[in-house]
């Protein structure tokens, strides 16, 4: 015997809403047939998860995704663990923060957010918020976001998230007579600058104060790695031979020889190079070096490419200079005479190097020169990231601070905020060495170039 199912009572048309009676088959007021209205099915679909997050071009924000992934790795309540024990039970586990068949929503979920829901507790939710100290208790990195939590060796925060700034897009160093700066800069990606900064004594045991400052060329490949090789192998060489007795021109120049070299050694491809990285086969690794040494009443510069020094005397009415001739298509096109230094530097050739160290640079020529101060002043070595905002010799010097030989390291962070607040185009290095004289120095003599 067959049975029919009996539809339940309806309070209103599904058509158009007017009020029925009980037993009506028909809508009186549109002639909706009642009995065509479907069954409510007996279970409840499953909550389907939402699609990633899409980034700028429509595509899915890996980005953002990763991150929930992260959190994923956590084992909270949700996560991990929950799934874990679904499928050994047979079934299948439910999405984290997806809503309980009978109403109840996870107090952990994100359902209402268009967004996969996080394992962990939502760090933005004051409730959930941890109660972590301002430092984690294994003294690592704070995440500059939350302030609470540890960063991971990935550099990603491990309580929110959070990408941390790399190492080399801002560093500072001081010592008791130089101090350096560098600074990613307001447009690049990262920082191809790189600096060093380091004291030694001579055989007499008078102190020498070196500075390295090195600038990556970026139409070449792995411009960091370029500038960071040159910088240090110039500090290390200096310090090895200063204090053997070699004259500091001569040092400095075997200085810029062996920068050249561990520059060049970079052209070399590793093993297990990338074979994905297109950039690695483009060209040789190659960056600027400019240099200075304060040692025995001497001020020795050394440099090849474009990064410059300049010296600014304690008594801002005596006369500024520049140390340095830049190895440029300007400076080139003004040597010959047919360029005054204004039309040079205003074509849109003017900063093409004609010196740099790499594998693929001409024979290298490094420049030295020996200077000998009659009275006290600063040492500005500096890339073009902050001398493009300063370039004249009184135009730089307009900028340092009257209390730089004092305060060295502050007036190397005022160096690079004038350049980032000029519009930071390139990244921005500077290092500061005070240089004092003997009450007996006379007269101001250049020894060689």
């Amino acid at each position: 015997m067959s049975q029919s199912h009996q539809q339940p009572a309806l309070a209103r048309c599904p058509g158009c809403e007017e009020p029925l009676d009980t037993g009506d088959r028909f809508c009186g007021a549109c002639g909706y047939d009642l009995s065509a209205v479907p069954t409510r099915p007996g279970d409840r679909p499953t909550m389907a998860l939402t699609v990633p997050p899409a980034g700028p071009d429509g595509a899915p924000d890996h980005e953002a995704e990763a991150v929930r992934v992260r959190h994923d790795h956590r084992g909270a309540p949700g996560g991990a663990a929950a799934a874990d024990a679904a499928a050994a039970a047979g079934g299948v586990a439910p999405p984290a923060g997806a809503a309980d068949p009978h109403g109840a929503a996870d107090p952990h979920g994100a359902a209402d957010s268009g967004d996969f829901p996080l394992a962990a507790p939502d760090p933005r939710t004051a409730e959930h918020a941890p109660a972590a100290p301002a430092v984690p208790a294994s003294g690592a990195k704070v995440c500059v976001a939350c302030r609470s939590g540890r960063v991971d060796p990935d550099g990603y925060c491990e309580n929110c998230g959070h990408a941390q700034p790399r190492e080399r897009d801002h560093m500072e160093q001081e010592l008791d007579a130089v101090a350096a700066v560098s600074d990613r800069g307001l447009r690049h990606h990262r920082n191809e600058d790189s600096f060093a900064v380091s004291s030694t004594a001579l055989p007499d045991g008078s102190p020498a104060i070196v500075a390295i400052v090195c600038d990556g060329v970026s139409s070449a490949s792995r411009p960091d790695e370029a500038s960071a090789a040159a910088a240090s192998a110039a500090n290390e060489a200096l310090l090895e031979s200063l204090p053997r007795g070699t004259h500091p021109q001569q040092a400095m120049h075997e200085a810029i020889v062996a920068a050249s070299e561990a520059v060049n050694a970079l052209a070399q491809e590793p093993a297990g190079a990338m074979e994905h990285d297109t950039h690695r086969h483009q060209n040789a690794p190659a960056c600027t070096l400019v240099g200075a040494v304060v040692a025995d009443d001497l001020l020795i510069i050394g440099w090849v490419g474009d990064s410059r020094a300049y010296w600014v005397p304690q008594d801002r009415s005596r006369p500024t200079a520049r140390l340095t001739e830049d190895d440029s298509w300007a400076a080139q096109m003004v040597a010959a005479g047919l360029m005054n230094e204004a039309e040079a530097y205003a074509d849109d050739r003017a900063h093409a190097i004609t010196g740099w160290l790499g594998a693929d640079a001409y024979e290298l020529e490094p420049h030295t020169a020996a200077f000998k101060p009659d009275r006290p002043g600063l040492v500005v070595v500096c890339t073009d990231g902050l001398w493009n905002y300063a370039e004249s010799a009184e135009e730089m010097a307009a900028v340092v601070p009257d209390d730089a030989q004092e305060r060295p390291l502050h007036a190397a962070r005022v160096l690079v905020g004038h350049a980032l607040d000029g519009g930071g185009h390139d990244n921005v290095t500077v290092a500061l060495l005070p240089f004092a004289v003997r009450p007996q120095g006379a007269g101001s003599a250049r020894e060689a170039v």
